[in-house]
């Protein structure tokens, strides 16, 4: 019955997916054709004439109306074919399954290293309220809201590289003197593991390090904020009152009850962070060199490089569509009840 009542609730978000996916296909494509600048002139050229450029243009089926690269455009996402990057000489989805990666291992060890501070903070500013742990918790989670994830990662290299000597140059995913390890997952932490190079897992998590503590204090405010609010709630409650009175350990009362039943929300704001996060990281990613997909975006938007562009987008709702099912299935696992009407 559970697996029934889980299968159901994966189909009826697959379909209500659907028209935003759709949604997102047709706005992309306007705009990117509103985009100012020509990337046939680009391709062409400063000294192209303008026979040359119009020849780039037909061969890039520019000269066609909107409608009709509109179609061959969408014909093309059907066969699994996001165009050509004129940028780089590759296929968008080359480009992607190869950068893709890069952003995901940064956002993913950005979101750990903000869930290992945030929870904890958050518990504790809710369990001594107005004290000078809760008041420094707000201090925390204002300043990392206010300040700029480029403005942080610039500080953060200023001290820790260029004063401290602590971290390596911010160069990319690995330091210059190592190579990459072999791809298997495109995660170089994992290949690493996986290839037995600790060397090499070392000199990719040194390099990880000061991005990911950079996006994690932007990731981390929101989500102390909502924990120390959630238990606040949670803890003056009538049934956490009443477990206090029939003698329950403290720790129970705190893990067992509160914490458990403020998860929801808790659940909820991360899966917009994470979501947040991948496009925030594009700022990251240009201060610490990092190639993912979020500078291939950057890189592609200023030569008027349609397909990229396109297939960054559609890339971006496709994870938040995997994304929000992953919160909808959390959701029935930390409380039962919530998958009742799925």
């Amino acid at each position: 019955m559970a697996r029934a009542t889980t299968a159901q609730l994966i189909g009826q978000r697959l379909l209500g997916s659907i028209p935003s996916v759709i949604g997102v296909v047709i706005v992309t494509f306007i705009l990117t054709r509103a985009l100012p600048g020509d990337p046939a002139a680009f391709l062409a050229g400063p000294a192209a004439t303008p026979a040359a450029i119009a020849d780039i243009r037909t061969s890039l089926g520019l000269d066609r109306t909107l409608p009709e690269q509109f179609f061959l455009y969408v014909g093309a996402l059907f066969r699994g074919d996001l165009g050509l990057s004129y940028t780089t000489g590759q296929t968008v989805v080359y480009d992607l399954i190869t950068r893709l990666p890069a952003s995901l291992e940064l956002t993913g060890a950005a979101l750990i290293f903000a869930i290992a501070l945030s929870l904890p903070l958050g518990i504790l500013a809710a369990v001594r309220p107005n004290s000078w742990m809760d008041h420094g918790v707000r201090v925390l989670a204002t300043a990392g809201v206010s300040m700029p994830t480029f403005f942080t990662g610039l500080f953060l290299v200023y001290i820790f590289y260029y004063l401290l000597g602590w971290v390596p140059a911010p160069t990319g995913r690995i330091d210059l003197l190592f190579s990459s390890p072999p791809r298997a997952t495109g995660f170089f932490l994992i290949d690493s593991l996986l290839a037995g190079d600790m060397r090499g897992f070392w000199a990719s998590a040194r390099q990880l390090f000061l991005p990911a503590v950079t996006l994690g204090l932007f990731a981390l405010a929101p989500l102390a904020r909502v924990t120390r609010a959630a238990m606040l709630a949670i803890l003056s409650s009538d049934f956490i009152r009443t477990a206090r009175a029939s003698g329950l350990p403290p720790r129970q009362i705190l893990f067992g009850y509160a914490f458990r039943n403020a998860l929801l929300p808790v659940v909820t704001t991360l899966g917009v962070v994470f979501s947040f996060l991948l496009g925030a990281n594009i700022l990251v990613e240009k201060v610490f060199a990092w190639p993912g997909i979020g500078s291939y975006a950057v890189e592609a938007l200023v030569a008027s490089d349609y397909a990229p562009i396109q297939g960054f987008i559609l890339t971006m709702a496709l994870l938040y569509v995997l994304l929000n099912l992953v919160i909808d299935l959390l959701y029935v696992v930390i409380d039962p009840r919530a998958g009742v009407d799925g």
